[in-house]
């Protein structure tokens, strides 16, 4: 399986980026990225692009991938509408009508949050945003689109959030995040179990188009 993964350097692509590694069926990963990082792995090369709102410069190279894993995201705090909604549907919808057009057998899955908004209605603007770029990916011909809404997600195996702010959260609630992941199985997920449950998927399929967090456990 050849995979194309958005958002390599944030805390879940860290993780999806390390089990895609690990796994014996993934031939190669591609992770387009604004800078390099200093990861050296054979299995492992880096697309460097600076404007995700205009793949066309790139896009000789984003054909031939069998799943495209959608890591990429910001906070929306202290973000205003328009610049949440460039980001979080601008870049994620250029990358994906790019690729569909490029890959008729690829299957989609895209980070998404506990939340979203699939209405496009609520108060929130964040879950609105979200639930925006959910309809739209899920309205594109892919061969498979999958949408994930975790809630609080555990980084394992040395991933951490680039968010200062959350990496305070996460040293301050780390000897409870496992109690918290047995007993809220429904709410609390791990980097490792996102990006395991994406690579089954992407091979194997599943009925659900939109999985939340316990579905994401249970694949």
């Amino acid at each position: 399986m050849r995979v194309l993964l958005f958002g390599a350097t944030g805390m879940i692509g860290q993780g999806v980026l390390r089990e895609c590694l690990l796994d014996p069926d993934v031939e190669s990963v591609v992770a387009v990225l604004r800078s390099p990082t200093s990861q050296q792995r054979a299995k492992l090369r880096e697309l460097l692009h600076k404007d995700f709102l205009d793949f066309s410069p790139i896009e000789s190279q984003l054909s031939g991938f069998d799943a495209c894993f959608f890591c990429l995201g910001v906070s929306s705090t202290g973000m205003s509408e328009e610049d949440y909604q460039r980001i979080t549907y601008g870049f994620t919808l250029a990358a994906a009508r790019v690729l569909v057009k490029l890959n008729a057998n690829m299957t989609f899955i895209y980070i998404s949050g506990a939340g979203a908004d699939s209405s496009e209605r609520g108060s929130s603007m964040w879950a609105r945003v979200k639930g925006k770029t959910e309809n739209e990916l899920l309205g594109l011909p892919f061969h498979a689109a999958y949408i994930f809404r975790p809630g609080l997600i555990i980084p394992l195996h040395g991933v951490q959030s680039r968010t200062r702010l959350y990496r305070v959260f996460y040293v301050l609630l780390g000897p409870l995040l496992p109690v918290l992941k047995g007993r809220f199985p429904k709410y609390v997920t791990t980097t490792e179990q996102i990006g395991r449950a994406m690579l089954k998927i992407a091979r194997q399929g599943w009925p659900k188009r939109v999985l939340e967090t316990l579905d994401i456990n249970q694949v």
